[in-house]
């Protein structure tokens, strides 16, 4: 690949260079470059005898690696899976995916196509396996396509080192006069055991044509792909309750998440029925866990709504909402307390009530009072944006607040006397104020300001006091009061 927006012509031998302990040497070339003789790892000075138009600039690897890491994402809109190969390609599981573009012919020169507008050249090739792939798109005719009974055939041509090798085992191959993988086939398998039996893949010529011809497995894994984590109970005959095997089950699962330093906050519970038909019971919790007797807990009451049918004979249980999950002390002696958790607690309300049941509160951007709290269900994930203030507000707020009828007000302070609920109340002392101005993006524009007092009346009960507008403020008549909450 070239740089975006300057790609030089494909016929034009070009490499990358890093520096070396003799000099500057090869770290990476294109087709051209490859098929003119240069090897990577050799030096400057020797492969410009080789070839002297051959055109040279300085490799950046680290940038090379993040470019590739996010054109791999980007290719995803050919194929669901997708992942960086090494330093200079790409590996895409087209499987099922290349009707959908007319054909592999079709799909190949969409993506040449696509990735010559970002200023890119590539050479394509498809084949049924990785190594294979590899192979020819760096050795074989451009936009090669090989089926699975070609692969043989096509990769006989090639030269050893299209097997992805050490440079070690290339040269000693060809030593030995083995300069193609046709020549690789044709040697008897049990001479070249002898002579690789304790070599390492990368310097094992019958792995690699093992892995080439598609008699190893060598899947493609997704960059960003999750382990699953699930476990599953096959029944030798139908039954019509999954209780007995639930403490089973959550063992398991439970075993496989601390392995792996992880937790969960969903299970999904799902029996298959001899009749064909599946059911589901899903739980969620409130914080991580793998607690197993906590989880098995939480289905209680809940398997009784699934109907047997004519029975089920196989039960899997998956851990959902999977994150790295951290061992806490909260004990001197280096133990955990677990008797008693306030998120269990929520677990089990929730799984007997109903999910918006318990509920908590979350915090807004916003200064309005009314506005700067809400509330989720307990059981919601994520963190909600939110302030903090060092500013004290009252222990209960009032979901609305309510109007009182002032008998006798100070001037730029709270009323002297006000009317509450049916009752007089005289301030004996107050703190304030507090203005909070309207948010211009959410009320309207006659809306008026508003000027707290923390008021104290004459039996000590503290309430949080508020008057709306001011006198000649223009949008409406004389300021009114209100009682917006009450302190402890």
């Amino acid at each position: 690949m070239e740089r975006q927006g300057n790609a030089p012509p494909d016929d034009a031998p070009i490499a990358l260079t890093r520096e070396g302990h003799h000099g500057p040497v090869i770290h990476a070339v294109n087709r051209a470059a490859r098929l003119n003789g240069i090897n990577v790892g050799s030096r400057i000075v020797d492969m410009r005898a080789i070839c002297p138009e051959l055109q040279v600039e300085y490799a950046d690897p680290a940038g090379d690696i993040a470019a590739l890491d996010k054109l791999a994402l980007w290719a995803r809109r050919w194929c669901p899976w997708s992942v960086r190969n090494g330093a200079d390609g790409l590996i895409l599981d087209t499987t099922g995916s290349d009707h959908l573009l007319g054909g592999e012919a079709a799909m190949l020169v969409e993506m040449e196509t696509q990735l010559s507008m970002l200023g890119l050249s590539a050479q394509l090739a498809v084949a049924p396996t990785w190594g294979a792939a590899w192979a020819l798109a760096r050795f074989g005719p451009v936009r090669s396509i090989c089926g699975l009974d070609e692969v043989g055939f096509k990769l006989g041509a090639l030269p050893v080192t299209a097997l992805r090798l050490e440079p070690e085992t290339v040269l000693l191959l060809r030593r030995l006069g083995l300069k193609t993988i046709g020549a690789v086939m044709d040697v008897p398998r049990l001479s070249l055991t002898r002579r690789f039996v304790k070599a390492a893949l990368e310097a094992n010529p019958l792995m690699r044509l093992d892995q080439a011809l598609g008699k190893l497995a060598e899947p493609v894994a997704s960059v960003d792909a999750k382990p699953r984590f699930r476990v599953q109970s096959r029944l030798a005959e139908p039954i019509f309750d999954p209780t007995p095997y639930l403490p089973q089950l959550c063992e398991e699962l439970c075993d496989k998440l601390q392995q792996a330093g992880q937790g969960c906050r969903r299970l999904h519970l799902t029996v298959y029925r001899t009749d064909g038909d599946v059911s589901h019971v899903d739980v969620a919790t409130a914080a991580m866990t793998r607690d197993p007797a906590h989880l098995h807990g939480l289905f209680r009451d809940k398997v009784e709504r699934i109907n047997p049918g004519f029975g089920f004979d196989l039960i899997t249980l998956e851990a959902g909402g999977v994150e790295e999950m951290q061992v806490r002390q909260n004990r001197l002696d280096g133990g955990t307390d677990d008797v008693l958790h306030l998120t269990r607690l929520v677990d089990r309300l929730s799984a007997k009530f109903g999910a918006r049941a318990v509920t908590r509160p979350v915090l807004h951007e916003s200064h309005v009072p009314e506005r700067a709290e809400g509330k989720v269900a307990s059981l919601a994930g994520g963190a909600e944006p939110g302030v903090s203030t060092a500013r004290e507000r009252p222990l209960r707020l009032f979901a609305h607040p309510e109007e009182v009828n002032v008998l006798y007000a100070v001037p730029e302070g709270p009323p002297a006397q006000f009317i509450w609920r049916r009752r007089t109340h005289r301030v004996a002392r107050f703190t304030g104020p507090e203005r909070i101005a309207p948010e211009w993006w959410h009320d309207r524009p006659s809306t008026r300001l508003r000027d707290y007092f923390k008021v104290e009346d004459q039996s000590g009960r503290r309430m949080w006091l508020y008057r709306e507008g001011l006198h000649e403020d223009g949008r409406g008549g004389d300021p009114r009061w209100f009682v917006h909450g009450c302190f402890a």
